[in-house]
């Protein structure tokens, strides 16, 4: 040990030369000075004891403040890195990421988020995406001044495609120069809420004339509650901070707070990964039933309890129903069903809102399931239109964007017209029936690789002829299934089957046509919710087949009996001209044939077995006698 440290030991107590060493946070080897010291100039023994007493003492004062240190810094950092919903750092990264997705995904020009000032009783610009005035992003607005306003004030969505025509705002000086300067036209603005209250609002806007769609109001409306929830919880963590006066403060809140944190950070990183990976909202279910300790299941709006439903969407919150507690999933004004936590009647604040987040996921899972399955509905439906009307279309193309549809129009195809029957109250229940039947043949129709589009009051579809299949089986199957998802009776008319779509689209519209004579034919008949072919209706199947399938006709009906004739050498075609021209007399019949009665009761007798027993009834004689006379037409050298 170098003189340098070993300096003369302090004449006063040996408390007092430890207290001075805790003071400046003097190293570990620093406490042992004082005893070698005190050793080397030969101090007494009671003077030594008394240092290393308390050196003891000091050491152990030392390593607690030490290990106070440590914690404190071990919850500062804690407190730091625990990450917001979308696993970012502080409130401006949140509110920025769910502007720029809100601009991204509703495709406007400008998103832009504004939050209420309690204290000067208006509404300030806080972020913007897309902006470029800055007299707009730096706007107040009063409450009811102009859009944002209205909303702010109204606690109530509000949509303009053209701001400065529309008269529902209180327009200002300052506002509209502001929204001038940034050339906005359309404006959608959704609250948003904290419980009951509006603590600010979310807008997506364009520099042009655009109508946003109700799925698209649902969309941003559902950002919105993404962003409440964030401030809500950056407010939370900033109150927690603040809470850190001073150390035991501290260690006691971390006790509080810890389980909280961690929990929502693994629930958080779960949904993420969810939503990253594609989930659906049955894995939602699935991982907060693992942080929640239960059973949580996702149901329908039609299948979870009405009361609890709706009082959980009007207060934005779980609640308790016996035994369960159930979580709105919804969007906008629409409900899309409840995620349900079986059997767990005690929850605490934190568990309840890790149910509420959850089922706020699952409703944005539900609404971009549901805006992709409606992009590639019309998709389908662009290219079963462009089969039908442009019959100049390069079939080169039409086959590419079919096989990206994983459609393959060199197969074998029916087309199908659906419409619906049954009474209706009036034109919105109407329109209303329309879409549910256009959304269900659209989704038979991606099942079955077919395509589907809304035509003439009803609906058209083009699928696949499955082997062993026939036109009416396919046209009937489509009616059962339609009618069970619309809940009401559907009428569907089948063509016969066409080929080489893409070569020969002019098939295609003439398919469509005698699709629409077989669904005529059917509400004509009486025969409304059922499903047929022109091969269903014998002779008047030749009036609506667009081909006139004479030759089908002909075998469908005596096929059987031609058949026989050619391969026993028999009569029977001819016995039977004869018993139908002898006014179906078997006298008669055996004076024109020149033969015994009883041969002609025998030949008789064979032609029920081949056609059957009702082969005499007026329709099925009127069909013979029809399809004799086009076999003798088509064969004119027979008798």
């Amino acid at each position: 040990m170098s003189r340098d440290h070993l300096q003369p030991a302090p004449s006063g107590s040996a408390e007092a030369t430890y207290l001075g060493l805790l003071a400046r946070d003097a190293s570990v080897e620093a406490y042992e000075q004082p005893v070698l010291l005190a050793r080397a100039e030969g101090a007494p023994a009671d003077r030594i004891a008394a240092l290393e007493e308390a050196r003891t003492l000091a050491l152990r004062v030392r390593a607690e403040l030490e290990g106070r240190r440590r914690r404190e810094a071990e919850l500062s950092a804690l407190f730091e890195t625990a990450h917001d919903l979308a696993g970012l750092r502080d409130l401006d990264a949140v509110l920025q990421a769910i502007v720029q997705r809100a601009r991204s995904l509703l495709g406007t020009d400008v998103a832009y988020l504004s939050l209420n000032d309690p204290a000067r009783g208006d509404t300030y610009m806080r972020v913007t995406e897309g902006s470029v005035a800055a007299r707009f992003q730096q706007l107040r607005l009063g409450m009811g001044e102009g859009l944002g306003g209205l909303v702010a004030q109204t606690a109530r969505p509000y949509v303009t495609d053209d701001y400065f025509r529309d008269a529902r705002f209180q327009h200002t000086g300052a506002i509209d120069a502001g929204v001038r300067d940034e050339g906005l036209v359309a404006i959608l603005g959704v609250p948003l809420m904290l419980g009951p209250h509006v603590i600010g609002v979310l807008y997506a806007a364009d520099r042009r004339a655009r109508v946003f769609e109700r799925a698209q109001i649902a969309l941003l409306g559902s950002f919105a509650a993404l962003a409440a929830a964030a401030i809500d919880t950056a407010n939370l963590l900033t109150e927690t901070r603040s809470a850190l006066a001073g150390l035991e403060r501290a260690n006691e809140i971390i006790r509080d707070r810890s389980a909280v944190i961690e929990r929502a950070s693994e629930v958080h990183d779960r949904l993420a990964e969810l939503v990253l990976r594609g989930g659906g909202v049955h894995d939602v279910a699935a991982a907060v039933s693992q942080v929640l300790a239960g059973s949580v299941e996702f149901a329908e709006a039609a299948a979870a309890p009405a009361q609890a439903l709706e009082a959980s969407r009007a207060e934005g919150h779980a609640v308790r129903h016996g035994g369960d507690w159930i979580a709105a999933v919804a969007a906008g004004g629409e409900l899309l069903g409840a995620l349900v936590l079986r059997g767990h009647p005690g929850l605490d604040p934190v568990d309840q809102r890790t149910l509420e987040r959850a089922a706020m996921v699952t409703s944005l899972l539900l609404l971009a399931r549901r805006s992709a399955a409606e992009a590639e509905h019309r998709v389908r439906g662009e290219l079963l239109d462009d089969l039908l009307d442009a019959r100049d279309r390069d079939p080169r193309l039409l086959r590419e964007r079919a096989g990206r549809l994983q459609a393959d129009l060199d197969a074998t195809h029916v087309v199908l017209a659906a419409r619906l029957d049954g009474p209706v109250a009036d034109a919105d229940e109407e329109a209303a029936a329309r879409r549910r039947l256009w959304s269900a043949a659209s989704h038979l129709a991606a099942t079955r690789q077919g395509l589907a589009a809304a035509r003439d009051g009803g609906t058209v579809l083009l699928l696949p002829l499955g082997t062993g299949d026939t036109a009416a089986e396919v046209a009937r199957r489509a009616a059962r299934h339609l009618g069970t998802a619309v809940h009401q009776p559907v009428t569907v008319g089948a063509s016969a089957p066409v080929t080489d779509l893409a070569g020969n689209p002019e098939a295609v519209a003439a398919a469509y046509a005698e699709g629409r004579r077989c669904l005529d034919a059917l509400h004509l008949l009486g025969r409304a919710g059922d499903g047929a072919a022109a091969e269903d209706f014998g002779f008047l199947g030749l009036l609506l087949a667009g081909e006139r399938d004479i030759a089908g006709f002909v075998e469908r009906t005596i096929g059987p009996v031609v058949s026989y004739d050619e391969r026993r050498g028999t009569e029977l075609l001819r016995t039977l001209d004869a018993y139908f021209e002898g006014g179906m007399s078997p006298a008669r019949t055996k004076d024109a044939l020149h033969v015994h009665v009883n041969t002609v009761a025998q030949r008789l007798e064979r032609v029920g077995r081949l056609l059957g027993e009702d082969w005499q009834t007026p329709a099925r004689a009127l069909e013979i006698q029809l399809a004799l006379r086009l076999h003798r037409l088509a064969a004119p050298g027979r008798r």
